[in-house]
């Protein structure tokens, strides 16, 4: 699935997938039990997609994190976050990703992150070439140099001045 369509809603616990869209809002639909509800925009409403785990480097979109965890379980549910310490959660997470930030991630964003992890997993919403982003081919460098190069030949390349309205080479005559 998706991870854009997956959506967490400020106030409610569980994740929601998005089913369609009103003036107000979208209506979204419960993982956990199925059930429909509106969602409006005045509601803090995150897509899973735009969340990302802090690392002493760079930060790391949460469907790359999804899969690293994906592939230590092998497709299977996490440690429980309700029952499993902060200091298990937190190594588990080191196990897959060893330089998250262990300052900037807190306690209550580990939890969340398992919960999520553990719902997905279970509801078999997860898959391991979905969850990874597929990242765009690029053009090689001497296709974007051609392509650089034709655009400022374009840009250089002065338009013809247009002739004045009449008859070409007419003169006017003058009465002395």
């Amino acid at each position: 699935m998706d991870l854009s369509k997956i959506l967490a809603i400020g106030g409610y616990p569980g994740l929601f997938k998005m089913v369609s869209q009103m003036k107000t809002g979208i209506v979204v639909e419960s993982i956990v039990d199925g059930k429909r509800m509106a969602a409006y925009t005045t509601q803090k409403i995150l897509a899973l997609e735009d969340i990302s785990i802090y690392t002493d480097a760079d930060d790391v979109p949460l469907g790359e994190v999804f899969g690293l965890l994906f592939k230590k379980t092998a497709g299977k549910a996490g440690p429980d976050a309700q029952k499993a310490s902060i200091k298990e959660l937190s190594e588990f997470l080191a196990s897959v990703l060893p330089n998250y930030d262990k300052a900037r991630v807190y306690n209550s964003d580990l939890k969340k992150l398992f919960v999520w992890f553990n719902l997905l997993a279970e509801k078999g919403l997860l898959k391991e070439k979905e969850v990874k982003k597929e990242e765009k081919p690029e053009k090689p460098a001497k296709e974007k140099a051609a392509a650089k190069a034709t655009k400022a030949e374009k840009a250089e390349t002065p338009k013809p001045k247009s002739e004045p309205k009449g008859k070409k080479g007419a003169t006017k005559k003058v009465k002395k």
